[in-house]
């Protein structure tokens, strides 16, 4: 990757106006360096203002700089300029989810699959479905019955995940997937337990303050961390595909879920 970078660089250096700033941009972006991703997709954008892939590149740095008002108004340019554009599609599919206005959601994952779109679109739009109609069963003080279940209505696709663990790895509410469809929650906790000591640790070693979150890439996706009440751990997985200020956001919103769940007096 690192060659790639290089030589899209060296390209780009004796063309500015060459498209290679697309593949050069979006890798930049996969390696987290998206303030210098976005430089170079926004100079690439100024020579090619009418070409969709460079906004669906701005507006993919966008989501993971959490960004959401720019990576609308980008996808929606991106349609502007092809119609049929699935991936712009997909992406104000899942920026509507998340940011909670289903119905648009629905319209633009609908657009998505008749699109030709994967499966990972057509699960996510059964989800948002599911979100709008039939959502998970709930107590009245709005905790589920299912502990399995806490997370189910955030997760948009198949490739999302999520649990909640307590300070020794224990699995107190969700469920994490292995590409197969297992449920591994038991080994994942069991070899996170104690991570947050170490963070801890490592935070009070670089005299930075308290941890909030962790995101880490490995082979088979992106997962992200953070801390919840009584020392519990709120992990979250997704495909290595999704934008990471969407991850964020999803990670956001599984803590506070299980903030509340846990206030409601659900330990067991």
């Amino acid at each position: 990757m690192a060659d790639d970078i290089r030589r899209w660089s060296d390209e780009l250096a004796r063309d500015p106006s060459s498209l290679v700033f697309l593949q050069l941009g979006e890798s930049l972006r996969r390696q987290g360096q998206v303030d210098i991703a976005l430089k170079i997709a926004l100079r690439g954008l100024e020579r090619h203002p009418r070409n969709a892939e460079a906004h669906d590149l701005v507006a993919r740095i966008a989501v993971d700089r959490l960004d959401f008002s720019r990576a609308l108004e980008e996808w929606e340019t991106v349609l502007r300029l092809v119609p049929d554009h699935v991936g712009a599609m997909k992406g104000l599919g899942y920026v509507h989810f998340h940011q909670g206005r289903f119905d648009h959601a629905e319209a633009y994952l609908s657009q998505a699959a008749a699109g030709g779109a994967g499966s990972d679109v057509s699960n996510a739009l059964q989800t948002v479905r599911r979100t709008t109609g039939i959502a998970p069963t709930w107590t009245g003080d709005r905790n589920p019955l299912d502990p399995q279940r806490i997370f189910a209505d955030l997760l948009l696709d198949d490739g999302q995940t999520a649990l909640l663990l307590d300070g020794s790895g224990y699995v107190l509410g969700g469920l994490y997937l292995d590409s197969m469809g297992d449920d591994v929650s038991q080994d994942i906790g069991a070899q996170l337990s104690g991570i947050s000591d170490e963070v801890e640790r490592s935070m009070r070693h670089l005299d930075i303050g308290s941890w909030r979150s962790i995101i880490f890439e490995t082979h088979a996706a992106v997962v992200a961390m953070a801390p919840a009440a009584d020392e519990s751990l709120v992990v979250v997985a997704a495909s290595r595909s999704t934008p990471l200020g969407l991850l964020r956001r999803l990670l956001d919103r599984c803590a506070e879920r299980a903030g509340g769940w846990l206030d409601g007096g659900r330990r067991p």
